[in-house]
């Protein structure tokens, strides 16, 4: 009787605990499917922080009240500029106010909001940027502003760019876990990782002249901002002399020391309040839920295809991943809209699997023997993600993307000695064929299946090249010289002839309204964001784990991306960049 007393009360409470779940997450999908009219009152300031990561396509995350976070739609990099572009000309924006808490973009992202805020100050409207502790990334974003505050006790990080690559070699050597390694291009480092313990003297020159590129493209957009010269800020650097905000103040890199109540005093003076208002800020996340931005009108449309991630086969439901089967869907689609009268293809990948580029880059031109194609590249457009751009009609770069690296490689691992000295296990099996088991972990390859292997990667490599060739309509020996894995900046891919102009998104779509001789469109944008219910039920473990994986790791979550990527890399051919470079 005991027993079935505690059963029941075990039960009932399941029951309970399981019925309060269940009304809990009644409210979140009604919170997240229903829609609020969110209004700006007049007289605001649009709020921008520089730690916001913006993907290329718009995140929508019914689970952001859940995990408290301000809005359930994230917008696009290309959103955000709209936005930006937006309050230009909304009377109930009187300016912009840049918290510079942090950098949450790239090179090329920064570079688009930081031409947003310039052109946003062509409107006659100012804008404001104060930090406490400003990293380099994001007071290169400030510099756009009209006035850059800085706390008294704050600093501005002004030591110049660097790089650093993790070698797993010794560890594998100690593993006794042998990497077999195949590549094609002198300058192909994306393995040298598990090949070596440092930088090879053709990878140090490559990044020595990006990273210099990179670098160069930074100094004179602050410079210009600031009025002052580069070889000034050169100095600045190279001396160490920006330890200290008094210092940031003497050589001209900000505007004044002040502190958060001082600058918006001075915001509240700007927009005519008195000292005991209250400042409309507004936030960019809560003037997207506001705002309705006009994607254009009329029949004809331009397709925007944002492609960021990893390029893998077959079909995928993650977020900045391109699988192929997708977007042969989503590209066939325009293709076969007739009403869809140019495709921009945004690209921001450092590449992946060389097969599902080639079979992307195919659907790609098929489209274009229909219709423009142009390619809008973010801050990589490299390896796989130049193979899936190359054929475009006309191809736009920020100075400081990074693309090329036109090269391929392939890995395997020989796990024998591993299994046998490490923990004590032995393989053993039979075969109806010579090669039925190659590139088993069990084993190491015989000199005659490295030989077929890398046969692969050469013919692999042999068809990159000519599709860069045949698209970019270059000599094979001039593509050959400038191939070999090599990785460029933007500036330096225009003057080699790997892309056509420097500009964003809007010169992308621009330069297809032109090639495709319309004067008025609607912009209609690939691939499709899932419903909110779906996304829910798809992305609550994903959202969980990596959130809570980035807490527990800190700064070591690089670290575990990168072998985490190692662990997951399928064994055919890739066309990828070193791993990441983190500046």
């Amino acid at each position: 009787m005991r027993f079935f007393k505690t059963f029941l009360a075990v039960l009932l409470g399941l029951v309970v605990f399981f019925g309060i779940c269940f009304i809990v997450l009644l409210g979140i999908i009604g919170k997240a499917i229903s829609s609020e009219t969110v209004t700006i009152a007049p007289n605001g300031i649009l709020v921008l922080q520089t730690s916001q990561a913006f993907s290329e396509q718009k995140i929508v995350n019914p689970l952001a009240a859940f995990l408290k976070d301000e809005s359930s739609e994230v917008p696009g990099l290309y959103q955000a500029v709209r936005l930006i572009e937006n309050a230009a000309t909304d009377d109930n924006i009187k300016g912009i106010y840049l918290k510079v808490d942090g950098s949450g973009n790239g090179f090329a992202g920064n570079e688009e909001l930081r031409n947003a805020l310039l052109r946003f100050r062509k409107s006659g409207k100012f804008v404001y940027a104060y930090g406490e502790v400003m990293p380099q990334q994001a007071y290169y974003l400030a510099t756009a502003a009209d006035k850059v505050y800085l706390n008294p006790k704050g600093g501005v990080d002004f030591s110049g760019f660097s790089t650093q690559l993790t070698f797993f070699k010794g560890a594998l050597e100690k593993l006794e876990i042998q990497p077999e390694i195949f590549y094609c291009g002198k300058f192909k480092s994306a393995t040298e990782p598990l090949r070596e313990n440092q930088m090879t003297d053709a990878n140090r020159i490559q990044t020595n002249q990006f990273l210099g590129e990179l670098y160069s493209n930074y100094l004179s957009g602050i410079a210009k901002a600031r009025h002052l010269d580069t070889a000034t800020l050169h100095g600045y650097a190279n001396q160490n002399l920006i330890q200290e905000a008094t210092d940031a103040l003497k050589y001209k890199l900000v505007d004044g020391l002040k502190y958060d109540d001082e600058v918006i005093a001075e915001l509240k003076n700007k927009t005519g309040l008195g000292s005991d208002d209250k400042v409309n800020f507004v936030s960019l996340l809560k003037y997207n839920s506001a705002t309705s931005l006009s994607n254009g009108t009329g029949e004809s449309k331009i397709a925007l295809i944002y492609a960021q991630g990893d390029i893998i086969g077959g079909e995928s439901d993650k977020r900045n991943v391109i699988a192929s089967e997708n977007y042969i869907q989503d590209i066939r689609r325009a293709r076969e809209d007739k009403n869809v009268k140019a495709i921009v293809f945004r690209v921001n990948s450092g590449g992946g699997s060389a097969l599902a580029s080639e079979v992307i880059w195919r659907e790609l031109s098929l489209a274009k023997k229909v219709k423009p194609v142009v390619v809008s590249m973010g801050d990589y457009a490299a390896s796989g993600g130049y193979y899936i751009s190359c054929m475009a009609d006309s191809i736009f770069a920020q100075p400081n993307t990074l693309t090329g690296s036109i090269g391929v490689f392939g890995i395997m691992f020989n796990l024998q000695s591993f299994f046998k000295n490490k923990v004590g296990v032995t393989f053993d099996g039979v075969k109806t064929a010579p090669y039925a088991d190659l590139g088993s972990i069990s084993r190491p390859l015989t000199e005659v299946e490295k030989r077929f292997v890398q046969n692969g990667v050469d013919s692999i490599y042999s068809s990159f090249k000519s599709r860069v060739v045949a698209g970019r309509k270059l000599d094979p020996a001039v593509v050959d010289s400038i191939a070999q894995g090599r990785v460029w900046s933007g500036t330096d891919a225009l003057k080699l002839g790997l892309v056509d102009r420097i500009g964003g998104i809007n010169d992308a779509l621009d330069c297809a309204a032109r090639l495709a001789k319309v004067s008025s469109y609607r912009m209609v944008e690939y691939p499709e964001i899932k419903d909110k219910f779906s996304r829910l039920l798809k992305n609550v473990s994903e959202e969980v784990q990596v959130r809570m994986v980035k807490k527990e790791l800190g700064v070591n979550y690089d670290l575990y991306e990168q072998l985490k990527t190692i662990q997951e890399m399928p064994r055919e051919v890739q066309a990828r960049l070193p791993f990441s470079y983190r500046f």
